[in-house]
Parts: structure tokens; sequence; C-alpha cells
């Protein structure tokens, strides 16, 4: 009788310890997808809630204070760990009262003033449904949301045309209707 006791034991007692190696270190991606439903006031798939559920193959080291969840901007939010320099963009589902949505007369008010100026480092991306990448460049031109201005990736590498962002960012064209 002793034998099959072994047998069973080690296994119950494995799974009725903690486990701290599953998920320590880790950022909790149900606890973000919360966060972001409240900042945002709807759930996931509601009209002005994000698209989809935060994917949960990321591993994201866990942040040592509490995650910033930024305002909508161009159909989505940035959820970022400043302390750790991760940062996430979640894709929102357009609402029916336009709330990430910019009106004519605030796209037109922000083309008169350039949000990226010849020299700034810059964040280029490629934004797709649920996912963007994103690298650092050189901006070569002034550019006002909605301006296509060169960038640089590199000081010796061929230079990019991007789609200035109301943010100051740099999105690649052909990804996202761009």
């Amino acid at each position: 009788m002793v034998p099959n006791f072994r047998r069973f034991a080690l296994p119950v007692l494995a799974l009725a310890a903690p486990l701290p190696a599953f998920g320590q270190g880790f950022e909790n991606l149900e606890m973000l997808d919360n966060r972001v439903a409240a900042a945002l006031g709807a759930n996931i798939g509601e009209p002005g809630g994000a698209t989809t559920a935060i994917d949960r193959r990321l591993r994201l080291q866990a942040c040592p204070q509490p995650v910033e969840v930024g305002e909508p901007i161009a159909g989505a939010l940035a959820v970022r760990c400043t302390p750790l320099g991760w940062r996430i963009r979640v894709s929102i589902v357009p609402s029916a009262e336009g709330r990430q949505v910019a009106t004519a007369a605030a796209v037109r008010q922000e083309r008169a003033e350039a949000v990226v100026h010849r020299g700034d480092q810059i964040e280029l991306v490629a934004i797709a449904a649920g996912f963007t990448v994103s690298t650092l460049a050189t901006a070569e031109q002034d550019g006002a949301p909605g301006d296509r201005i060169r960038v640089r990736t590199e000081r010796r590498s061929a230079p990019v045309i991007g789609q200035v962002l109301p943010d100051g960012r740099v999105a690649l064209p052909g990804f996202n209707g761009l």
C-alpha cells in the first residue's frame, strides 16, 4: 500500500502546492483587459470597447507599479509600463458616439500644426489588426497629422515614407488601410 501512496501523493502534493514558476514575473493579462474595459467604459467587443482580449501568448514582465492606460487615439489606446519600457496597443471598436473617432474639424485644426519636426526621434509603427510593431526612427521633414514624411531608421539606411499620426508617431503605409 505504501508504493501506491507514494505514486499518488507526489502528483497531488505538487498540484496543491503554490506554483510560483507559472506566472511569476509576468503581467496578469486578464487584469490588463479589465483595466482597459474600465478606462473605456465598455467591455470587449462592445462599441467603444477593445476589439479583442489582449493576446494571451504575450509574456510581459510584471510591472512594479500600476500600468498606465492612455487616452484613445486613432482607434487604439496604449497600455504601458514606464519603469520597464514595455507598451502594447489595444484596438478599439468604433462607438456610435464617436468617442475615439476624430471629427473633420479636429483633424483640420491638427493639420495646421506640425507634431513632428525634422531631426525628431519618432516611433515608426506598422499597425495591423490586433497588434502594433514599432521601432525608433529620425524624421527628415516636419509633418502635421495626416502628412506623409520621410523618416530613417539608421543614418545610412534608405528613407521610408510614413503617415504622421495625431500622437506624433509615423505609420508605415500598407498596414490598416494607410
